[in-house]
């Protein structure tokens, strides 16, 4: 018999799960080094003036990267973009050059795109907040782009299965 903490977590767990947010890669680059995970917790969190904020797990390298940076980019990938949410999911970059393996391009305030992300926008990074084991980021948008059509977002049920470069 679960105890109701128990409980109220599955039940917690059965309602994020039919939710299928989607999913995002973060790249950043600080000290001459570059980074990027994927990540499932972003969302806006303000309109006007408009706000994002991202969750990065402490144990990423991308968070260590990300300390020292001043900016972040975010991409929103689609259903077609399957083989990099592979890659910034399941490699670390402690022991990997994720952008050794796709196609990118140096972008506004130095940082990583991914050419495969039909949507991206560039944040500078306004505050950090302690939310667990993950450190919300919340990020004042500066450029992007947003294609004019793309497949649908790629969504959290496509990469459960994918095993972390990190543990969270």
């Amino acid at each position: 018999m679960q105890s109701d903490s128990e409980q109220a977590r599955a039940e917690f767990d059965a309602v994020l799960a039919a939710a299928d947010y989607p999913v995002w890669v973060v790249t950043t680059a600080a000290c001459g080094i570059r980074a990027g995970c994927l990540v499932g917790f972003g969302t806006q969190v303000s309109i006007d003036p408009p706000r994002f904020v991202v969750g990065l797990s402490e144990n990423n390298h991308t968070f260590r990267v990300a300390a020292d940076a001043e900016y972040l980019a975010v991409h929103l990938l689609t259903e077609d973009d399957g083989p990099i949410a592979r890659l910034f999911a399941t490699e670390t970059g402690d022991t990997t050059d994720k952008f050794a393996r796709c196609e990118w391009t140096d972008g506004p305030h130095g940082l990583p795109i991914l050419s495969a992300a039909p949507y991206w926008f560039t944040g500078r990074i306004l505050a950090r907040y302690d939310f667990g084991d993950h450190v919300g980021v919340v990020l004042e948008p500066t450029a992007g782009h947003a294609a004019d059509s793309a497949s649908p977002a790629l969504r959290t049920r496509a990469v459960a299965d994918l095993p972390p470069g990190h543990e969270a």
